[in-house]
């Protein structure tokens, strides 16, 4: 009941990068909704701290990358389009204004109004069932 059941619509922008990355391409590949901004930063491959130098620090190399069914690696060092390309300008920060989150409004009410409820049926019956009768003994 509290899951959305209409219109969904996700903003991205080239400061999404590493889950970013990955939520955004799941999102656009899953066709939850429209993913709307600017392009993601591209870099999925994750890396693991591990090696402790002499002196304290920590040396980390690439190590995990993700592979997706419609494009495979390429997200690494390219990363994901939006649906509908919507830049905010450094003019529009100094005047309050933000784009993005503008033409998401605008479009989620858009779908809004052609979103249907889904015919759920009935509600399944969750209590146990009786116990058969105990036999004699």
């Amino acid at each position: 009941m509290e899951s959305p059941a209409g219109a969904v619509v996700a903003l991205t922008n080239e400061h999404a990068g590493s889950d970013g990355d990955i939520f955004s391409h799941c999102f656009k590949l899953m066709k939850i909704g429209p993913l709307l901004g600017t392009r993601t930063w591209g870099g999925v491959i994750g890396i693991n701290p591990r090696h402790k130098l002499v002196d304290g620090t920590e040396t980390t190399q690439p190590e995990y990358s993700f592979w997706f069914t419609d494009v495979g690696f390429a997200v690494e060092n390219y990363g994901t389009d939006p649906d509908m390309e919507v830049d905010n300008a450094p003019q529009d920060a100094r005047e309050g204004r933000d784009r993005q989150l503008d033409a998401a409004l605008e479009v989620a009410l858009d779908l809004a109004k052609s979103a249907t409820k889904p015919a759920f049926g009935e509600r399944p019956l969750l209590r146990r069932n009786a116990l058969p009768p105990r036999g004699g003994g």
